[in-house]
């Protein structure tokens, strides 16, 4: 009976912690973090050997998990002892990274990689909070502290945390998780993507120290209707943290503002300031801002705008503008593989701006911190989704639970960027009455959760009333968003290059339009007729027609071609030609730029 109660209160502990839903810690990017990137031990488990013992039984749920469960990081206690494995006798993985670009022998692995750091860690005050701080890792990933387990979390592109006060030791702590890449009908993404499935820890790994009460959410933003306004609210969590005097410093606008928190550690302001300099692509103006709350300090640079729609007119400060975007993969333009440092998101965004873009689509699940980060440095404005790619499972909640949890991290983590103007719910999914409810609620959620941006999904158009040189969006989700987005490949896909000037567009809806993806595949270097497929060429008559066909609908204010980089894609087998790359980049994997870069670099020129 013991053993059953134990073995419940593991179960039901582990599904509370299912996405790794501990007290989120705002701002770990400026925080001072001990890190832990660098080399981890690692162990290749395809048959999950250190998870579940021969009658498929996890460890982790066991009173007494086998000494070969390998979160224990045991060690033979005598020559008799039977231990089979050793992580420190094993080979390392740089954290953050993929496994598949590391490691020749794990190019197409799909499956548990285990990882192992030691470290020793000394609080600088013994009533001290420590966090530890996961940027990303794909796809499950269970975490485990000097034998203990913190919890579970799904999804390959948010980030997750937990406390670990009263685990943590001065000396000799271990660390380790079971990562497991393998994709999964019920996932988000689900079984079928586009793109490379790298696997492993790919993002920043960091202990966050704070005070025992310290500042744990806030928000600071322009008021939507009064640009002389600066408004937010800050939450206090702690022993300490009702009546609590919290100061807002904005020295450049000379801002020194004081309040107290509720009963339950939270507060809210505005702060009038008639010097605030707006931020846009033309001026990307940063305040630094500073919030104090007892001994905890937070700095942060924000910028303030207001972003809305009008009829068909996007609203960026109240003034009109079109995106001139571009769509983005997390793929690093230095070295291949998953893109995870500061240097990745300037050469991408860089690119992107010698391209003219005042905007980029973040495709297709939530890029890593440092994107937003130089995004906001940059003046580029950014569209930002979750993988809710082609084929969900609909009907399944924990399906949904996932999404809206991964929607949800996202925004706690960049709520505070001027850049982000945009939540996507969806990318190009098959309507039906279950993935509506889905996407419904799911908007519905992200609005509640924040609603000072737009909603939008990368939907599909189709023929109007079967005429199929007239094109419309007939998708019900349409009336939920904000910006209606679509993606059309005509010319690559759908027809020849041609077919562009025949097409007519009835958009019935009375919003601003974005195209979210065009484009066509093709070699850098690779030259021949303009109706030779894979040529340069070909990919520039097509960039040179749908510009002309997409200018004739009316509520036309961006596009964001698909895409700034060839990438990685087990899909793309073309020998010679795409060798397992997208060819659809403007720029190949080696940045080079092939002929429809310029072509769209005219055209976003022509945009004033």
């Amino acid at each position: 009976m013991l053993l059953r109660i134990f073995l419940l209160l593991t179960i039901l502990t582990q599904t509370t912690l299912a996405f790794g839903q501990q007290q989120r810690l705002a701002n770990t990017y400026h925080r001072d973090a001990f890190s832990l990137n660098g080399y981890w031990q690692y162990i290749v488990d395809p048959y999950e050997n250190g998870y579940y013992n021969y009658r498929y039984e996890p460890f982790d749920q066991q009173s007494q998990p086998w000494a070969s469960a390998f979160f224990l990081n045991s060690k033979p206690k005598d020559k008799t002892d039977l231990i089979e494995y050793d992580f420190d006798k094993m080979d390392s993985l740089s954290v953050p990274g993929d496994w598949n670009s590391q490691k020749e022998n794990l190019f197409y692995y799909e499956g548990t990689v285990w990882y192992k750091k030691s470290f020793d860690f000394v609080k600088s005050d013994a009533t001290n909070k420590v966090f530890l701080y996961f940027g990303a890792a794909n796809y499950k990933a269970e975490v485990y502290f000097n034998g203990k387990k913190l919890g579970t979390h799904l999804g390959g592109f948010t980030p997750f945390q937990f406390e670990i006060s009263e685990l943590i030791k001065d000396q000799e702590n271990h660390l380790i998780l079971k990562v497991d890449n393998k994709r999964v009908k019920e996932g988000v993404p689900t079984l079928n993507t586009d793109w490379w499935n790298y696997g492993g820890i790919t993002r920043a790994v960091k202990i966050i120290e704070t005070p025992e009460t310290f500042i744990s959410k806030y928000l600071i933003q322009l008021a939507p209707n009064d640009h002389s306004i600066i408004k937010g609210n800050i939450q206090i969590t702690g022993t300490q943290k009702a009546n609590r005097e919290v100061t807002i410093k904005i020295p450049e606008l000379a801002i020194h503002q004081s309040m107290n928190t509720s009963d339950t550690g939270f507060g809210s302001f505005e702060i009038s300031s008639s010097k605030i300099e707006l931020w846009s692509p033309n001026t990307a103006k940063l305040y630094q801002v500073e919030i104090i709350a007892g001994k905890d300090t937070i700095t942060d640079l924000i910028g303030f705008r207001t972003i809305k729609t009008k009829g068909t007119d996007i609203l960026l400060n109240n003034k009109s503008i079109f995106l001139k975007g571009i769509s983005i993969h997390e793929e690093s333009p230095i070295r291949g593989g998953r893109a995870n440092s500061m240097e990745d998101a300037e050469v991408l965004l860089g690119h992107a701006k010698s391209l003219g873009c005042n905007f980029v689509r973040l495709a297709h699940y939530p890029h890593n911190e440092h994107m937003i980060r130089a995004a906001d440095k940059l003046g580029l404005l950014v569209w930002e989704e979750i993988p809710v790619y082609w084929t969900i499972a609909w009907d399944n909640e924990k399906t949904y639970a996932n999404a809206q949890n991964q929607i949800a991290e996202v925004i706690e983590r960049d709520r505070n960027r001027a850049s982000v103007i945009i939540w996507s719910m969806a990318n190009e999914t098959p309507t039906s009455a279950a993935r509506n409810v889905f996407l419904n609620k799911l908007a519905k959620f992200t609005r509640a959760k924040d609603n000072s941006r737009l909603i939008s999904a990368a939907l599909e158009q189709k023929n109007y009333k079967d005429d199929p040189f007239t094109r419309t969006i007939s998708d019900p989700f349409a009336e939920v968003v904000d910006i209606l987005s679509f993606n059309q490949y005509i010319g690559w896909y759908d027809g020849t290059i041609e077919k562009c000037q025949k097409i007519n567009w009835k958009i019935t809806q009375n919003k601003p339009v974005i195209i979210s993806e065009f484009g066509a595949g093709a070699k850098f270097g690779l030259h021949g007729e303009k109706h030779e497929r894979w040529t340069e060429e070909y990919q520039e008559y097509l960039y040179q027609e749908t510009l002309k066909m997409l200018d004739q609908i009316e509520q036309l204010r961006g596009v964001s071609p698909w895409i700034l980089m060839d990438f990685k894609s087990p899909r793309r087998v073309l020998p010679e030609i795409q060798d397992n790359f997208n060819r659809k980049g403007l720029i190949s994997e080696k940045g080079e730029k092939k002929k429809a870069f310029f072509v769209l670099k005219e055209y976003y020129e022509s945009k004033k």
